[in-house]
């Protein structure tokens, strides 16, 4: 390859990484201010460069939230495909909770930046609306993996139940994002003990068999809980 062709190559490596370091920049700065106190001046301060550098590759703080939103976002999606598996729904529910809510909370822990986008009263539509895309795929995994341990369990049974245990790890993230070393560690063992009580009575404690023998229920039995019936 001639140095004509390499040139390019190399400005837009140089390119794609004041682009990472940007984004960095601003995540530091979202999780600092908030997404609504946030500038693009307190982002280039915070990369080293100058305001007229950053404007080179974003036009504005919007544009860097959603470039910024958009790759996590996508990275939360890689995440829950390796995650909300059949194998995962045979464990028994101590080890399922472990295996689906551990990558949660490290990807949130390592990216705080996540929950400070999706948080800002004006975020930028194009970011809640990825955001509501990815609540609604997770749900459907959790629902998912509840019809793989309990088939006895309607439709309308498992939606209520993914939505309750959603909103369960989602309130106590919080708490574990801020928080660090024991406490970080012992707010992670509280929220699964909280989500290991409120599900063990609908899908049971026990390993489900891979020829899709059921896991049984808990002494309350699935059927005991006011839910609502239907399919």
């Amino acid at each position: 390859m001639s140095e004509a062709d390499e040139r390019p190559r190399r400005r837009q490596a140089r390119g794609e990484r004041r682009i990472s370091q940007l984004l960095q920049a601003a995540a530091s700065v979202f999780c600092k201010l908030g997404y609504t106190a946030s500038s693009t001046n307190a982002i280039a301060r915070e990369a080293g460069v100058s305001p007229g550098t950053l404007y080179q590759f974003f036009p504005n703080k919007e544009a860097i939230a959603v470039e910024l939103g958009g790759q996590l976002v996508k990275q939360m999606e890689e995440a829950h495909g390796r995650v909300f598996t059949a194998e995962n729904a045979r464990l028994p529910l101590d080890q399922l909770i472990d295996a689906i809510a551990d990558p949660f909370v490290e990807f949130n822990c390592a990216n705080p930046a996540f929950l400070a986008l999706i948080k800002g009263p004006d975020a930028p539509g194009r970011v809640t609306e990825e955001h509501d895309t990815l609540h609604a795929t997770l749900l459907d995994g959790v629902s998912g993996l509840l019809a793989l341990r309990q088939p006895s369990l309607s439709t309308v049974e498992r939606t209520l139940i993914a939505e309750m245990s959603f909103a369960m790890f989602k309130a106590a993230l919080d708490l574990i994002v801020q928080s660090e070393g024991e406490e970080r560690t012992a707010y992670a063992g509280e929220m699964k003990g909280m989500l290991y009580r409120y599900l063990a009575p609908y899908v049971g404690t026990g390993p489900v068999t891979v020829d899709g023998t059921a896991a049984p229920v808990g002494a309350a039995g699935a059927t005991s809980r006011a839910l609502p019936t239907g399919s």
